[in-house]
């Protein structure tokens, strides 16, 4: 008798820690994190706040109503929100992406730059033009000059920078405002670090995958970087650009078999004083 006790003891505290297990495995690769970033400019006199969102791949959250987006982009109450590129997948449905493009458009000025997923498609030229009928401004090889709070700020939005030229990179900033890029790829960064904008936004890398705190911080893999990347997440600051990469919202149902590790999906908040 004594024998099956603890037997069954071992057994109770394996279950309990193949449940915790399987609960931390959740936590750190599905649910959704608030990501906030700060930075400082002397071209901006007041604070303003953007949300970017990036690698969506037409996921939701909250449900097919994207309410748990919605909602958290609500309680931030942004000036403006920027779609980076990968809002949908290379394949699939679009409508968890125009939902949520959809419902933000209606309270918060957006603009939205594609990514390799768009580009991948062969419906994307639709794409794009669904959503600028919903209001959106789209940003390739493009830029937008915009007033918030009696502060001029110029956007812009390039897919791949290899296929522009220096020269048609650094006429998309302007001298007498404040630039922001949305640049897709991160490893990138060293085409455009001299080319007047003061903040690049990107995405892409997906946080590397597999994370492992103080040891792989920038994660496992990234598409275009391989094993060990450099620039898959977090802040970086050069002498006049400072360079945010998102780790994503992607969690497609196929990333179960390959799953996000330590490796929370990114609801990325900046704000620039």
């Amino acid at each position: 008798m004594k024998k099956s006790g603890i037997s069954t003891k071992k057994k109770i505290r394996r279950s309990i820690i193949i449940i915790l297990l399987i609960l931390i495995f959740f936590v750190y690769g599905f649910t959704l994190q608030t990501v906030r970033y700060k930075t400082e400019s002397d071209k901006i006199t007041e604070k303003i706040k953007i949300v970017f969102l990036s690698d969506l791949h037409n996921c939701f959250y909250g449900g097919f109503d994207q309410s748990g987006l919605s909602k958290r982009i609500d309680k931030e109450n942004p000036d403006i929100v920027i779609f980076g590129g990968d809002v949908i997948d290379e394949y699939g449905s679009t409508k968890f992406a125009l939902k949520i493009m959809s419902d933000t458009v209606k309270k918060y000025p957006c603009y939205y730059t594609a990514g390799n997923h768009e580009g991948s498609r062969d419906d994307n030229k639709d794409f794009h033009q669904q959503v600028k009928n919903l209001g959106i401004t789209v940003l390739e090889g493009k830029n937008s000059e915009i007033i918030i709070k009696n502060q001029k700020i110029n956007i812009a939005g390039i897919v791949n920078a290899n296929y522009y030229s220096e020269e048609s990179i650094l006429n998309l900033s302007s001298p007498d405002c404040y630039n922001i890029l949305i640049m897709h790829e991160p490893q990138q960064i060293e085409y455009v670090i001299d080319s007047g904008f003061d903040l690049v936004l990107s995405g892409h890398a997906h946080g590397g995958q597999w994370r492992l705190p103080f040891i792989l911080e920038q994660g496992l893999y990234s598409p275009d970087q391989g094993i060990f990347p450099d620039y898959t997440n977090g802040i970086y600051n050069y002498e006049n650009t400072t360079h945010i990469i998102s780790k994503g919202l992607a969690r497609p149902l196929r990333m179960i078999f390959i799953p996000r590790i330590y490796n929370r999906p990114e609801f990325t908040l900046i704000e620039i004083s």
